[in-house]
């Protein structure tokens, strides 16, 4: 964050994402980053009322009285559980406490998922084994923890991949897995020619925070699953609002996300 360059009326810019950044470290120096323990712990005091039955849905630590289904999500793991012909073993990369298992849990039938399985940093972890597993949902710290116990027919990345500081690495690695589905939600893209680094800061009213956030160039970012996958659809953000994303104050970004399948 910016703070103490001016001595007068220092202001902090509103939410959004802002800046051209040539390096994830340069943004770092001015944002509080991901881990901060505030976020986990809203998150988790507001999932927590979900699981227990007093709120009704959450979304990025924030409490809604009414639920948004990702129908995109429903649509594409029934179908991939009927191509399968049994449950799937679906592996949430970045999912939180199981802010999306909690989300549609009552359509993840016995009949359509086996586990679910979210692999985040090692505090979520930590925080999510004692507080939210089941049956159902499992946490570990990585793919390969996860793969060890619970083989994974089918990948979700939603609103995960632009926050990683190595993303194009991440996707080679990633297809290197050979899962059978990957389905990509919330996936920021720019009406750019190549990929853009900023700076987004995050609404006051959800917490006090500040990260980096790629935004990709839609044909580089595809393709890296040319080869391997087929992409059977791609569709909108079920999220009001993330059609269209200011960057600097300007409609640059959109969120989009794809069904991959192997062929």
């Amino acid at each position: 964050m910016l703070q103490g360059l001016f001595k007068k009326k220092a202001t902090t810019p509103a939410a959004g994402w802002f800046g051209r950044y040539d390096s994830w470290d340069q943004v770092l120096q001015q944002t509080t980053g991901y881990d901060a323990d505030l976020i986990l712990e809203k998150t988790k005091q507001a999932l927590l009322q979900v699981k227990n039955g007093t709120a009704v849905y959450e979304r990025d630590s924030v409490l809604f009285d009414q639920k948004l289904y990702p129908f995109p999500l429903l649509t594409f793991l029934l179908h991939s559980a009927h191509q399968k012909q049994r449950p799937l073993h679906v592996l949430d990369f970045g999912g939180s406490l199981g802010s999306t298992y909690y989300q549609i849990k009552e359509f993840l039938t016995p009949q359509v998922c086996q586990s679910w399985n979210v692999v985040e940093q090692p505090h979520y972890v930590r925080c999510g084994n004692e507080y939210f597993a089941d049956d159902v949902l499992h946490f570990f710290p990585s793919i390969q923890a996860c793969q060890e116990t619970y083989p994974t027919d089918f990948i979700l990345l939603s609103s995960v991949v632009q926050y990683l500081p190595q993303p194009h690495t991440f996707l080679e690695e990633l297809i290197g897995w050979g899962f059978e589905f990957i389905l990509l939600d919330r996936t920021a893209f720019i009406e750019e020619a190549q990929d853009r680094l900023t700076l987004q800061r995050v609404p006051p009213e959800i917490y006090p925070a500040s990260y980096p956030a790629w935004f990709f160039h839609e044909p580089t970012f595809l393709a890296h699953f040319q080869k391997a996958y087929t992409s059977v659809a791609d569709f909108t953000s079920y999220v009001p609002g993330e059609a269209i994303m200011w960057i600097d104050k300007q409609p640059l970004g959109y969120d989009k996300g794809f069904y991959l399948t192997k062929p």
